[in-house]
Formats: C-alpha cells, structure tokens, sequence
C-alpha cells in the first residue's frame, strides 16, 4: 500500500502560475471572476503565496505553493458531521461531495485553509462543459473542495499496472501540477517507498512541513531556499 506525497522546492519555484492553471484545467475547476476574489471566494485548490522574510542582508520576498497538504491526523475529518471527508488508506484526505452538506466545518478546522466552498452555481459557457475531464466529477454549488493529489491519476496509473501484472514504479504516477511545473519544482510519488525520489527529498536537511507543531502530520514537504 502507498501512502502518496509531495516535496516542493521552493529554490526552485519561480511563481509562475502554471501549476494552478494545470489544477484548474484538470480538476474541472470553475472560474471565479474579481468581485468574488475581492469577496474572499477566490477559487483554487492550489494557491502560490507570497511570504516576506527578514534576513540579514534586508527584505526578502519567497513564494510558497500550497495545495491539501494531506494531513495524516486530519483536524477536518474529526470535525465533519457527516463524514463527508475522510482519510483514505493511502493517505488522501478525499471528499464525498454528494454528502457534503455545506456546514464547513472542516474549512474552520484546517489550519492550512485548504479547503474552498462553491458559494454560486459553477458555470459552464459555451463548449467548456464538453471539454470537461471525464474523470473527475463537476461539483454543485453548496458543496466543500479540496485538492486530492489527483487521486483519479493514481487510480488510472494502478489500473494500468494490474491489466500489465506490474508494480507501480517510481514515477508512474504524478500530479497535474507536477507536470506542468517548468521548474521541476514539484516531486510526488510514495513516501513509503525509501528508494523514491519524493522519499529521499523529504529526508533532506532542507525539507520542514507547515505547522508541524500542530500534529497534524502532514504530506507536504517544502525544501527551504538555499543561502
């Protein structure tokens, strides 16, 4: 069994956006125009932020990508009425949307402001809801979102190795925004896999998590900018 993470080298990342476009596009993300952005109802499930850092040569500004970080000991799912959001066993924080009641419990309870709710009917004009990913379902107004590492990759990535009686290798399975990343910024594949490429970064003298104070355990790994 898998247990799905991600490192994300913040020497490398150059804050281009294309990560979030890469989410919108594959996640069948609705667009949210500026009002609602100024409102607070911007909608990502990928966002980069800007942090200011003081060093000793001055001012410093960094940008952080952050997605669900995947929390092992997810504060959302104990808060969730109806268990609308679990823990999978390979360590996805999902969302069951037709449960979903739109309480937002769990937006409350993440410390990462992970999550995102469809406050307006999302709209689809012209062709753009035939163009829509088949494998990732359109959500309804009412409802909280969240990124799911692309779980509908890995599901086509473990189809595809049982139909060839295979292991999934190193690299099999990445997310979109992996992939997208004109950087290389952005590594995904299974922590518990010691010989991974995502494994060995998170092992890295540079790598820290956000708020690990809290416990929350989380799966997103971020490699610190060198000196």
């Amino acid at each position: 069994m898998s247990r799905w993470g991600m490192v994300i080298d913040l020497d490398r990342c150059t804050a281009c956006g294309a990560c979030m476009a890469a989410c919108h596009q594959e996640n069948n993300l609705t667009a949210s125009g500026p009002g609602e952005t100024i409102a607070g109802r911007g909608f990502h499930w990928i966002e980069i932020l800007p942090e200011t850092l003081e060093t000793e040569t001055g001012t410093k500004i960094s940008f952080l990508p952050k997605p669900c970080v995947q929390c092992d000991n997810p504060p959302c799912v104990r808060v969730c009425p109806v268990h609308a959001t679990y823990l999978s066993d390979e360590g996805i924080v999902a969302q069951i949307y037709e449960r979903c009641i739109g309480c937002r419990y769990c937006m409350a309870a993440c410390p990462y402001n992970a999550k995102v709710f469809n406050w307006y009917e999302p709209m689809w004009p012209g062709e753009t809801r035939t163009k829509a990913n088949p494998d990732v379902s359109l959500r309804p107004k009412g409802v909280v979102e969240k990124c799911t590492f692309c779980h509908h990759r890995i599901l086509r990535a473990q189809d595809a190795a049982r139909a060839e009686d295979v292991e999934l290798r190193d690299g099999d399975v990445t997310t979109a925004c992996a992939e997208s990343c004109p950087a290389k910024a952005i590594v995904f594949g299974d922590l518990d896999d010691p010989e991974s490429r995502v494994s060995e970064l998170a092992r890295s003298s540079r790598a820290f998590q956000l708020f690990e104070d809290l416990g929350t355990e989380p799966k997103l790994y971020y490699l610190s900018e060198r000196e």
